[in-house]
């Protein structure tokens, strides 16, 4: 089991702030050194990226570090409204420009920083209520507020969300992280109950989200039929039981074929993955 964050009710918003910086950024490292995961960077490959390197992703998650522990400092005991919102927002912008400075202008963790940030923030707001759904679900209010000063600009996974009208990061988050709380955190813990290794366990979770997720990543790179084929494939392998299976192994490796052969990558699932393993990680005694 990894290691848990456990907030008492002495830490200051500071010491609060530093834990939550810390376990986020670990969060971040652990899905990126996860393997294997079909299409995705991880410790033995890039997957279907050519920009994309496991040493690139561990710095840019150590370059947002700071920028969870400003969401967290920020947001310790207040309510979702409008100024937090903008506050969250601004920060966010901040560790986005922050993060593309340390890649060189390589996107590598935009969605994440929306999710975990988002999450962040909402453990910071009432530290006392850790339970995964109350997070979520604060976390959900701060992202239904409007932000005014946010920039309208064009990203590929916006263009997928129009194109294919599916809901995208926003509205994930806007509806309380379904893909961890109904899918992935159950998951995790089920393969974990029954004997699989802490890294079966977590691509599991991983291939819990796949299985249903309107993945812009995948979207943008191949379509429908490759996000058919994603879905179909990580049905799949949950329903031989999993990768600490044989015939689970077997139907991931196909799977990955497929969608290396698609060249398409579960980037908006990862970055779900991630902030799974902190939500997980985040214990109160």
């Amino acid at each position: 089991m990894p290691q848990t964050l456990t907030i008492g009710a002495v830490l200051t918003a500071e010491e609060l702030a530093e834990r939550l910086a810390e376990t986020a950024t670990q969060a971040l490292i652990d899905e990126a050194r996860l393997s294997p995961k079909p299409g995705l960077v991880d410790s033995r490959s890039s997957g279907a990226h050519q920009d994309l390197t496991l040493d690139l992703m561990v710095r840019s998650a150590r370059s947002l570090t700071s920028t969870f522990y400003l969401l967290a400092l920020h947001s310790w005991q207040r309510p979702a409204d409008i100024a937090l919102r903008q506050e969250v927002g601004r920060l966010g912008r901040a560790g986005e420009a922050q993060m593309m400075a340390e890649t060189g202008g390589v996107n590598t963790h935009r969605g994440a920083i929306w999710a975990m940030g988002l999450l962040v923030s909402a453990v910071a707001m009432q530290p006392e209520r850790l339970l995964p759904q109350s997070i979520a679900q604060r976390a959900a209010k701060i992202a239904a507020l409007p932000d005014a000063f946010s920039p309208k600009k064009f990203s590929k996974g916006s263009h997928a969300v129009q194109r294919y009208q599916v809901p995208g990061a926003r509205e994930e988050a806007q509806s309380g992280f379904p893909h961890i709380i109904d899918r992935a955190l159950p998951q995790l813990h089920h393969s974990r109950a029954r004997g699989a290794s802490e890294s079966e366990s977590q691509v599991d979770a991983l291939l819990a989200v796949m299985t249903t997720l309107a993945d812009t990543c995948v979207l943008s790179r191949g379509g429908l039929p490759a996000l058919d084929a994603m879905h179909q494939g990580a049905r799949a392998v949950l329903q031989a039981g999993g990768v600490s299976t044989m015939a689970g192994k077997q139907l991931l490796r196909h799977l990955e074929r497929r969608m290396l052969a698609d060249n398409t990558s579960p980037g908006g699932a990862a970055d779900l993955l991630a902030a799974t393993l902190f939500l997980d990680r985040v214990s109160v005694v």
